[in-house]
């Protein structure tokens, strides 16, 4: 298969998979909120539902990347800054076809973490000062390939979409609960009945709803790994990374006392899939794509640091609510 072909989304069996998991949670996740709807007010409760979600999907409110951004006391990298970093980036998303490349950021954090933020033609990467320190420029274009996917795939935007509707679920479970409450005599009385099977529905929906927000999560994440292995044709620097960054997660007494120690939440829980699984897929993928790495991050010498220094301090608990 070749580079081009490959970095084609519809040549992969394994993001029609995802693509095909992604609708179906949503689909679940919408067809709950229209349930709870229907059993608080009947079809036309349902009908209501929907809409209400589509209403808030268009009007709520969306907070600024940068004013995410300056919560974190993140700082705008300039080609100067990081060079090298920046030129892959600006090399990524050219291959992901974005209308422009996104801002990088620099988070004062030793933590090792990176996340975008924004549309395809005005996003946003911020990496902390630990994750350019610790990875090699090749396992650097590895997390920035993954978080282009999430922007190229409209990732940021779907899981917005999931927690609206994950929101609007809880409301019209609890508002639903109150009218039970309310008519807790007629139910006793049997004046009004109400099958249990529906009541149990609406009094879970919530938590039902958490979870397939959870499962929405994982597939994304999932997608992002090997939308990021096509652009660099480099799967293996993902898996690198996310190595490091499981290493780092656990700390370093762990790792030396309890290294074959598990995740102990259960998997129904966890936003991100488990860190054995993504490397996996990803070795499977290895033999399978032509190596079109970018030539900058082939080599193992490390991003730099440019005009950063280096961050000391531990991470806490920021005024903001944030932990960085």
């Amino acid at each position: 298969m070749s580079l081009a072909a490959a970095r084609d989304p519809f040549h992969s069996p394994h993001r029609l998979t995802n693509r095909l998991h992604t609708v179906l949670l949503l689909g679940g996740m919408i067809g709950l909120l229209a349930a709870c709807g229907w059993i608080v007010a009947g079809p036309e409760g349902g009908l209501w539902a929907l809409a209400l979600g589509g209403i808030s999907l268009a009007f709520a409110p969306r907070m600024s990347p940068q004013m995410v951004l300056g919560l974190y006391g993140a700082v705008p990298v300039h080609p100067w800054d990081l060079p090298n970093v920046v030129r892959v980036l600006n090399e990524l998303a050219e291959r992901a076809g974005l209308p422009a490349p996104p801002q990088l950021y620099w988070i004062p954090s030793p933590t090792l973490n990176a996340f975008a933020m924004g549309r395809p033609g005005d996003a946003a990467i911020a990496v902390t000062d630990g994750m350019i320190r610790s990875l090699t420029l090749r396992e650097l274009s590895g997390v920035l390939a993954h978080e282009i996917s999430h922007v190229r795939n409209g990732d940021l935007w779907l899981m917005g979409l999931a927690d609206t509707v994950s929101r609007l679920t809880r409301m019209m479970s609890l508002f639903g609960q109150i009218l039970l409450l309310f008519n807790l005599p007629l139910l006793l009385t049997g004046a009004v009945t109400i099958p249990w099977g529906l009541i149990l529905l609406l009094v879970l929906a919530p938590t039902i709803g958490a979870l397939l927000q959870l499962a929405l999560s994982r597939t994304r994440e999932y997608d992002a790994d090997l939308g990021g292995a096509l652009l660099t044709g480099d799967p293996m620097a993902l898996a690198g990374a996310l190595r490091k960054l499981e290493r780092n997660g656990r700390g370093l007494w762990e790792s030396l006392l309890m290294p074959g120690r598990r995740d102990p939440n259960p998997s129904l829980l966890r936003t991100h899939p488990p860190t054995e699984e993504r490397i996996r897929r990803l070795a499977a993928l290895s033999g399978q794509l032509d190596d079109g790495r970018i030539a900058s991050a082939a080599g193992g010498h490390g991003p730099g640091s440019g005009r950063f220094r280096e961050v000391q301090s531990r991470p806490r608990h920021r005024l903001t609510g944030l932990w960085y």
